[in-house]
This record gives C-alpha cells, sequence and structure tokens, in this order.
C-alpha cells in the first residue's frame, strides 16, 4: 500500500475508480464543497462584502495555494534527496501542498480572528471545550463535509490531510491553544503512526504550506492595506513613532514567533529599518510605474512574493532530528528575512486589524456571534430553529458530537453575510413572508 495515498474510510478505493490520481481526486472533492465555497462570503482582513478588491478566506486560499505549488516545483529540482523518496513525510509533492492550501483556511468563522476568539471564549467559559480555526478544519475535512461513498467527511488522502497538520498535537493535552480535536486526532495520529512521524513534527508538506500562507499573509495583505488608504505610503506614516512602538509591542506579545531570534537583534532600530527600505523601494517603483499607484501596489507585491519564495529551502533541524522548511541563506537559516516577514505581517495586523473602525465592526460581529449562541445553546428550543438536516446529523451522532459543539459547527460554518441575515432574522423587526427571507 501506498501510505501516502491511504485514505482512513475508502481503504479499498471501491469509490474512487475514475482515472486520475488520487490526489487530483482529493483536489476536486475540495473544490467542490460548501465549505470551500463558503470561503469566498468571510473575511480575510476587511469584511467580505467590502469592496470588489479586498481579498476574502477563498481568494487568500487560491494565493496561497499558487505560491506554494510553484515552490514545490523549485524545491523538487533543487534537493536530490526529495526524489529518494526515504520517508512520506520527507517529500513534496506540488499537488498535494497545493490541496492543502485550499484546505487550510476551512475551518475559520466568520468575521475573521474575531469570531474565532467569540466561539472559544464561549465554548470554554460555558462547557469547557476549545474552538480552534486549524482544527475546526478537520472537524470539516473528517466529519462534518459529506461525499458519495462516505459517511463522515471527505476522505482525503493521508498526504493531504497531514499536509493540512501545521500544527500536529491534539487540543486534549493539557495547555495546547492549537491542533487538533480529541476526535479527529485519533484518525491524524493513526496515519502519522503509520507514516512512523517523529513526535511533534509536521510533514516537509505542511511547513511549506504554512510558510506559503506567511509570504501571503505579508505580501497580498500590504497589498489590500494600501488600497485601502490605512497603510499610508508617505514618511510621516512610516517614520511615525506610535506605529513603531505597536509594531514592537506585536512582536513582543507573539510568542509564536520567538524562534526568529528577536533577542539577536535591536528591535526598534530594526523595524525602523525595514519599515524605511519598504517605503524606499515604494518610491522608486512608483517612479518608474510614472507614479501610478495601482501599478506600484502591483509590482512591490509581485517582487516580495518573489523575493520570499525564490529564499523557501529546506535544512536540518538539530533540535528534532527532522527537516525543516524555511527561508535559507546558502545552507543555513536565513533569520534576517524571517524577521522581516514577521515584521511585514505585523504592519498588515496593526494597520488594519486594529483600526478603530474595524475593530467596531468586530464589536459588533461579536455582539451577534454571543446572541446567535445564546439562542441555539439550548437543545429544547435551540431544535425548533435550527436547520433540519443539523439536527437530523446531531440526533444520529450525539453519542459523539455533543449539541454545544453542534451549534459551535453551525454557526462557525455560516458566511458573514449569512451569520448577519440569520441574527436578522432573530432579532430585527422586519415584516414580511419568511419565504422572502430566506
Amino acid at each position: 500500500m501506498d501510505l501516502r495515498k491511504m485514505r482512513l474510510d475508502d481503504t479499498t478505493n471501491a469509490y474512487s475508480s475514475e482515472e486520475r490520481d488520487e490526489y487530483e481526486k482529493d483536489y476536486a472533492r475540495l473544490v467542490q464543497s460548501p465549505a470551500f465555497r463558503r470561503l469566498q462570503g468571510k473575511s480575510q482582513l476587511f469584511g467580505a462584502g467590502s469592496g470588489d478588491y479586498y481579498r476574502t478566506r477563498l481568494t487568500h486560499s487560491l494565493e496561497v495555494s499558487q505560491v506554494a505549488r510553484e515552490v514545490a516545483r523549485r524545491l523538487q529540482k533543487t534537493y536530490g534527496f526529495l526524489a529518494r523518496k526515504e520517508h512520506p513525510g520527507l517529500m513534496i509533492d506540488p499537488t498535494v501542498v497545493e490541496c492543502a492550501a485550499l484546505g487550510h483556511d476551512l475551518g475559520h468563522p466568520p468575521f475573521g480572528h474575531k469570531g474565532e476568539e467569540v466561539l472559544n471564549q464561549l465554548l470554554s467559559a460555558e462547557h469547557g471545550l476549545a474552538y480552534e480555526g486549524n482544527a475546526q478544519n478537520f472537524r470539516i475535512l473528517m466529519f462534518l463535509e459529506k461525499r458519495a461513498g462516505s459517511e463522515s467527511g471527505l476522505d482525503l488522502t493521508a498526504a493531504v490531510l497531514l499536509g493540512i497538520n501545521k500544527y500536529p498535537y491534539s487540543l486534549g493535552e493539557e495547555g495546547r491553544i492549537k491542533g487538533v480535536y480529541p476526535m479527529e486526532w485519533e484518525g491524524i495520529q493513526y496515519l502519522r503512526d503509520a507514516w512512523n512521524m517523529p513526535k511533534g513534527c509536521a510533514t516537509l508538506e505542511a511547513q511549506l504550506m504554512d510558510l506559503s500562507d506567511d509570504i501571503a499573509y505579508s505580501t497580498h495583505d500590504i497589498e489590500d492595506g494600501i488600497r485601502s488608504g490605512k497603510i499610508q505610503m508617505n514618511r510621516t506614516f512610516f517614520e511615525d513613532k506610535r506605529l513603531v512602538d505597536q509594531l514592537i509591542q506585536e512582536i513582543v506579545e507573539d510568542q509564536g514567533n520567538v524562534a526568529v531570534g528577536w533577542d539577536q537583534v535591536n528591535l526598534q532600530e530594526m523595524v525602523r529599518q525595514v519599515l524605511a527600505d519598504y517605503l524606499e523601494q515604494w518610491e522608486t517603483i512608483y517612479a518608474e510605474c510614472d507614479n501610478e499607484a495601482s501599478r506600484t501596489r502591483r509590482e512591490m507585491k509581485a517582487r516580495w512574493v518573489s523575493r520570499f519564495a525564490n529564499r523557501v529551502g529546506i535544512i536540518d533541524d538539530p533540535e528534532t532530528g527532522w527537516k525543516r522548511v524555511t527561508f535559507v541563506d546558502g545552507d543555513e537559516q536565513d533569520l534576517h528575512l524571517l524577521r522581516t516577514m514577521e515584521i511585514l505581517k505585523k504592519l498588515a495586523w496593526v494597520t488594519l486589524i486594529k483600526d478603530f473602525r474595524v475593530q467596531r465592526l468586530q464589536k459588533r460581529s461579536e455582539i451577534m456571534l454571543h446572541r446567535l449562541w445564546d439562542t441555539f445553546k439550548v437543545y429544547e428550543t435551540g431544535r425548533l430553529i435550527l436547520p433540519p438536516d443539523w439536527i437530523e446529523s446531531y440526533e444520529q451522532n450525539k453519542s459523539t458530537w455533543s449539541w454545544e459543539r453542534m451549534v459551535a459547527d453551525y454557526i462557525a460554518g455560516m458566511t458573514d453575510a449569512y451569520a448577519e441575515k440569520v441574527y436578522l432574522e432573530l432579532f430585527a423587526n422586519k415584516s414580511g413572508s419568511i419565504y422572502e427571507m430566506d
């Protein structure tokens, strides 16, 4: 058996008889799934529907998949050990990383990071449960979505499932913040054991998908910020002490990025230098583009994506005995470029997400999610106003699916617009036929 193409449910490929590669079937299952379509209505940075220019979770996922696929092709030609197929987790297939990128954001609820934060607070405070976007990916892929021949999920290949699993831990372990819910972890652990994966290590494909996500975030989202006017391309904005202080604060408070070695540099000096270099590059390209801002934005994005993507490589990780996909300079990890990317990510975060107008919208979405949760959370009344197919699924699976988790799954699956629609149906003064509101 090809361990990379094994499936948890359809082990004999009884429902996979088409003359297509297994990964191509995974691609089709992902892009034809309702969960994937719903990404077009979920916020990336700006609320979905804010304009016809800004990115949604769908366009973001497509862009991540394009970066990941192209880098995978280059790495295949660069690193000879990949062709030797020494270990199923030490291989990189462009189609696998493309599929992993397409599926990496399915678990995000409506209203972006605020939605994730609110659902986690509600579940943990009232029921001791967690909500986490990466874990929700696997709820969708392995349980909630349905396809012909599978009673549970899309039944993707092991390579694609593990390619999405950038946090290879169970949230059932004490202290874990990111990972996989215990129910789905059983399947993921089974695949990892079959592959003989080192504890706590992600496959090369998962690492590449994760890095490609960061590349997209630090380039594409800044383009949206410039287009919106929230990132102003002038010296007054880029040299503002308040901006520098905010970036430093975000970096210091982000414990997930200590591995890039912030203690090895003068943080304030580096932040100021990255901002100065970015603005100087903008001014140069702006002149090259005949002072046309839209062309400059696209060219800036393209050059930064190229710079990051061309520096992706694979090194040995002495701490784990595994290998690491990261930015490289020769045979060493390029910490300077990693830090630069983190500063650009934080630039997008503090100028967009932290903007007071965005915060007002997030407060509004927080109120809506709280009221939706309070409306559905009691079984006796909630079952009367939830869609019949959800109630039927719950009754069939309630031995392993608590009511509270089901309600969180239902709310998390909503697009921004649908969450607001349901909220208005429940709480707004509105007359007319119920069929007109569907």
